[in-house]
């Protein structure tokens, strides 16, 4: 085994190992898209740039050297990881989740390019970086005053009289605000549903407020989702 070859097994395994810490990350915490999709993605991208560093070992004419761009490569790659990406992330009615999986995938691709070229110290300190960002962030993220939606649907008894004058003062004494607000009528059930969107700066507000609707006479049926990633 030559000098080239180990070096192309050191920028593989390299890879390897950057996109197992990075997808380990996101199994842990569940997401679709983790352990292995993210080792194969890095390992990919830097099989796919030691094609284009390396292409004097493959690329012959019998007159001179054919040159290659090297970048024109990387930036295939990243275009073509758009596509995996867009497969993680989910639509359910308002909600949107998957975002921060099909980012954590996009830069688990520009790592392998980074450990395909030989540039470990910038692979380093990326991968540490970007676990930084998926992990501790989460934390300081939850504790940032920020505004939380929730997608809220409500199913009443029409005889209850529970009406926008009734539920607004429930929802507003739980520390929510009201962001859109929509009525339907049931005539076989006799029923009202009642759906919005309610914005909160505190994230325990919809525990709290799903109690009282769970107590509240003539409420058939409730449900609250919220519109994180």
């Amino acid at each position: 085994m030559g000098a080239d070859d180990l070096e192309m097994l050191l920028r593989l395994v390299a890879a390897l190992f950057a996109g197992a810490l990075i997808g380990y990350e996101r199994t842990y915490h569940g997401r679709p898209a983790g352990f292995r999709t993210h080792t194969l993605v890095c390992t990919a991208s830097s099989l796919l740039m030691l094609v284009t560093v390396y292409e004097d070992q493959w690329v012959r004419t019998a007159g001179e050297m054919v040159r290659l761009d090297p970048t024109r490569m990387a930036q295939g790659i990243m275009t073509g990881i758009g596509f995996l990406g867009a497969g993680v992330i989910m639509k359910e009615g308002i909600s949107v989740r998957g975002l921060t999986t099909a980012a954590s995938i996009w830069i688990t691709a520009a790592i392998g390019i980074l450990a395909g070229i030989g540039f470990y110290f910038p692979l380093v300190v990326s991968v540490a970086l970007t676990l930084v960002t998926l992990s501790l962030f989460r934390l300081l993220e939850s504790r940032l005053p920020a505004q939380a939606y929730y997608h809220v649907q409500i199913r009443f008894e029409r005889a209850s009289g529970a009406g926008e004058e009734a539920l607004r003062p429930l929802i507003e004494a739980h520390g929510f605000s009201i962001a859109d607000l929509s009525y339907r009528f049931d005539g076989e059930e006799r029923a009202v549903r009642h759906t919005m969107v309610l914005r909160t700066t505190n994230r325990a507000s919809a525990a709290r407020l799903s109690e009282a609707l769970a107590a509240s006479e003539g409420v058939l049926e409730f449900k609250i989702t919220s519109t994180g990633d």
